[in-house]
């Protein structure tokens, strides 16, 4: 046998078990044993073709989409709908072929709105698949070669270099200052330093330094590394699988409505059937009987109320919009209202994604810096005072700053109206701060550099030779790194006087740990002049520098968002951190933003993977950050909250996080900074990738439900009002006092002109300030309940009193009933001025100007009562619905008929109070 062919039976015997390995577990011989290749050639062009057929392409499995027409169909399937259509054949059946038209009408748009907020719900696996094609360089034959990564194969030998994106999973064999940016995948803030030895079975995947996954991308230096893992068997297909696998949850909105219509949907046939029964029983002809149980169906069927849902809903989304949060599906609006856990990933949306120093230990001395970002803008303070650089002092400060300036690969731009960072977020933030002081890349010209010694993770520093002093034939080197790696190489430091001292290593490293302790990421800095040279090497580095100093880095908290999860908190909402950031980094920023107070409250990943499903629960619950979590974690925190009852809202941008943000009651992606996958998992979208945003979602959330509750207590008791005046004229066997048609003119016309107005309300100013509604809460409360059947008795009393009353002293059934119908109007202008805020708020004080809000109501008002108008007077409207022209005495009196409602509102108000 060939030694080929050999190691094509090798590779066909060991394919199946592939997917058991841990790679980062074998060392780099063994790897390449395993998969029959060969550590300098790689695979043959024959061998690479056999494995392609054998394994596939490298591309993630798409999950095939609905068809357009089936996702169509698919919103007609809800009870509210089915009511609403059985209106629209009830009023065919009647031959009212307008109201029929108006039916469908409004079902058409409820419909359509569904469809095109949710179309492009199917995409987050398409997304994904997408986000990690890209073009390798691969070495077969022994020859390199440039292929697209659905080409891939396991066993390739892949090269790596700056600017590249992983094309598959790999196993490093040798790498070169290698550093990958696996934020999308891990959550890790910064640049991991890569390395090749073998880890621990054990080993967490965001610590697995030998180890590169598809999609993230190479920041720094070189790698050379073999594919393990190719399409779904990768990190990332795993990922796409538990996409697939989560579960889009109906909101509490769509489950409370569901549930609603469904009750009434069987009230309403028991009501007509038992209308129908006693109506034989007492001897009515059948097609009278038949009439009026049409009359009650009718009656009982709130047309208007999935338009002012759609109506409240889509209002929202506006509000939100404004508010920089874009909703991609109209429910979502509510269930930010009912929110009670705000899962957020740290980096990018508690914090500001730019590493900045904010602690400088030099030459004995403590400074702070303020500024955030890659902006020049912020000063070193000393005792909260500017440093002086004029005065002769601060030598060891300004000799720190000067080292992390230059020795430094990175640079910064301004571009687009902003300052853009093209290198690593550590070099940036060293670079930023040398800016403010006056110290650039560009009047340090002189000091050109000379000779690097990149970063390596095995020696951790980079150290580079710059031209001092010429007429003295002096050179300078310039060394960063960890601080173990220059503080063994230093046996001299400055004093605060500028003058050289002995090093001080135990103060140095007190200093290092209070850094440490606050969640900065500490470097070092050294010098060393020597003679004038043109190269450098390692030798030169070993003794004799001087230290110079330390800085401390982080990604800090945004402002905006301190303030906005303590106003997250005084509402009721708990906030939690969840990033796969480190997790004393997780802690300090966490302690900063007030999530969490005590180290009981700070869970890893790893602790987490020790637990049984109880002790997770219990976790889950109790924890307040969530840090080095694995993707399959993220998802299990959202389960394990919802489990318990609670409405999760979780926040991410990278695409480890997208299976939880599609299992979550509601996604919340960056629409600047996430990951496409992200994007079409989630609910929602941040335009500014900020968390002050979610908490004006769900302040805007908050009072889109109270403007439902309201709808909902406006419109039933006109529905309940009707049907019992429908009901007990059938037991009385008296005649109708309110006609079919002329229930779907109230119902259609009169109704949905003033609930509309509703969707306008204004939200109240305390909407903050109280807790989350209970999400088992039932969105007839026993309260509202109380409210709908008072106001409902005092429509029925209108109705069926005035028709009554006018029948017996003027024997004209028109008359009677137009003026019941009158009154039952008027009954509902005077409650709905009731519960709105337009009469408290009709002129407010904004900027000591008095300016006029809440015009909606009025609008309305003025609308339906030009309708009455024509509804009363017109003759051909009086044709139609069988109604007759009213004195103006006649008119004044139904206005009065309707007013004592506003008492009673008055009353209700104390115990049900709806704003």
């Amino acid at each position: 046998m060939t030694a080929d062919t050999i190691a094509t039976n090798t590779f066909a015997q060991t394919t199946k078990d592939l997917l058991n390995y841990e790679w980062h577990t074998l060392g780099e011989q063994k790897v390449v044993q395993t998969l029959a290749s060969h550590p300098e050639a790689g695979l043959t062009h024959e061998e690479a073709i056999t494995r392609h057929q054998q394994m596939g392409a490298n591309q993630l499995t798409t999950k095939g989409g609905k068809s357009s027409w089936l996702r169509f169909l698919e919103q007609f399937n809800q009870p509210l709908l089915y009511i609403l259509l059985t209106a629209g054949v009830v009023t065919l059946l009647l031959q009212d072929w307008i109201d029929a038209g108006v039916i469908f009408g409004v079902t058409l748009i409820n419909v359509t709105i569904g469809y095109i907020q949710e179309s492009k719900a199917e995409g987050a696996i398409a997304a994904l698949s997408k986000a990690v094609t890209t073009e390798a360089t691969v070495i077969r034959n022994g020859q390199k070669t440039r292929l697209a990564s659905t080409e891939l194969v396991l066993g390739d030998l892949v090269l790596l270099a700056s600017g590249d994106k992983v094309p598959a999973d790999l196993r490093l064999l040798s790498v070169r200052g290698l550093q990958v940016d696996e934020s999308a995948l891990t959550g890790e803030s910064v640049p991991v330093e890569k390395a090749t030895a073998s880890l621990a079975m054990e080993t967490p995947l965001v610590e697995r330094s030998n180890m590169v996954y598809t999609g993230s991308f190479v920041s720094f230096g070189q790698a050379e590394g073999i594919v393990v893992a190719i399409a779904d068997a990768t990190e990332t297909g795993r990922i796409s699988q538990l996409i697939e696998s989560s579960t889009n949850l109906k909101t509490p909105l769509t489950r409370n409505i569901d549930k609603f219509s469904k009750t009434l949907l069987y009230v309403i046939l028991c009501l007509a059937a038992l209308t129908f029964a006693v109506g034989l029983g007492q001897g009515e002809s059948w097609i009278d009987v038949f009439k009026a149980s049409v009359a009650l169906v009718v009656s009982a069927i709130p047309e208007g109320l999935p338009a002012i849902v759609t109506v409240t809903l889509a209002i929202g989304v506006s509000r939100m919009a404004r508010r920089k949060a874009i909703i991609r599906k109209l429910p979502a609006v509510e269930t930010l209202g009912s929110t009670t856990v705000i899962c957020s990933d740290k980096t990018g949306t508690l914090t500001e994604n730019q590493m900045t120093v904010q602690k400088i230990y030099a030459g004995g001395q403590h400074y702070t810096v303020s500024g955030i970002g890659y902006a020049p803008d912020g000063e070193i303070l000393m005792d909260q005072q500017p440093v002086d650089f004029n005065a002769n002092g601060h030598i060891a400060l300004w000799e720190s700053l000067e080292a992390g300036l230059l020795c430094n690969d990175s640079h910064i731009e301004w571009g687009d109206g902003q300052w853009d960072l093209v290198g690593t977020a550590t070099e940036g933030a060293l670079i930023t701060a040398a800016n403010k002081v006056g110290l650039t890349q560009a009047n340090l010209e002189q000091l050109a550099r000379i000779d690097t010694i990149p970063f390596e993770s095995q020696f951790q520093y980079m150290a580079t030779l710059h031209e001092l002093d010429a007429k003295r034939s002096l050179n300078v080197i310039y060394l960063k790194g960890s601080v173990e790696a220059i503080l063994q190489r230093c046996d001299r430091m400055f004093d605060a006087q500028g003058q050289l001292a002995r090093l001080n290593s135990a103060a140095v490293e007190q200093e290092v740990a209070g850094m440490a302790n606050q969640g900065l990421r500490v470097l070092a800095f050294a010098s060393k002049e020597v003679a004038t040279k043109r190269s450098l090497n390692r030798n030169d580095i070993d003794r004799g520098l001087v230290f110079l100093g330390l800085q401390g880095i982080i990604d800090p908290p945004r402002e905006e968002a301190i303030a906005a999860v303590k106003a997250c908190q005084s509402a009721g909402i708990q906030v939690k951190m969840i990033t796969g950031d480190h997790a004393l980094t997780a802690a300090a920023i966490a302690r900063q933003m007030g999530i969490c107070s005590t180290e009981e409250q700070v869970f890893t990943g790893q602790q987490l993977a020790q637990m049984n499903e109880k002790e997770f629960a219990q976790a889950a619950e109790q924890g307040m950050v969530f840090a080095r979590v694995a993707p399959e974690q993220k998802l299990h925190l959202v389960k394990a909250l919802q489990s318990q009852g609670e409405i999760v809202a979780m926040t991410g941008d990278g695409v480890n996080d997208a299976p939880a943000l599609k299992q979550a009651d509601i996604g919340v992606a960056m629409g600047i900074a996430g990951a496409e996958v992200a994007k079409e998992s989630a609910d929602m979208l941040l335009t500014d990738d900020n968390f002050a945003s979610i908490e004006a979602a769900v302040e805007e959330g908050r009072g889109v439900y109270r403007n439902l509750r309201k709808a909902i207590a406006f419109l039933l008791p006109i529905n309940v009002g009707e049907s019992m005046t429908i009901l007990i004229a059938i037991l009385l066997a008296t005649v109708l006092p309110i006609l079919p048609i002329q229930i779907l003119w109230l119902n259609m016309v009169s109704s949905v002109g003033l609930i509309v107005p509703l969707a306008f309300e204004p939200k109240s100013g305390q909407v903050m300030q109280q807790p989350p509604r209970n999400p088992r809460e039932k969105l007839l409360s026993g309260s509202l309940l109380k409210r709908i059947l008072a106001i409902s008795v005092f429509n029925w009393v209108v109705i069926f009193g005035v028709f009554q009353w006018i029948l017996q002293t003027t024997g004209n059934e028109a008359l009677a009933r137009t003026m019941a119908i009158n009154g039952l109007v008027a009954a509902e202008v005077f409650y709905l001025l009731s519960i709105t805020q337009f009469l408290p708020s009709l002129v407010v004080r904004i900027q000591g100007k008095r300016t006029p809000v809440a015009y909606a109501p009025a609008i309305g008002i003025v609308v339906v009562v030009i309708l009455q108008c024509l509804f009363s007077q017109w003759s051909m409207m009086n044709q139609v619905f069988d109604t007759t022209p009213l004195t103006f005495i006649q008119a004044l009196i139904c206005m009065g008929v309707g007013l004592p409602v506003v008492f009673i509102a008055l009353i209700l108000q104390r115990f049900d109070p709806l704003n």
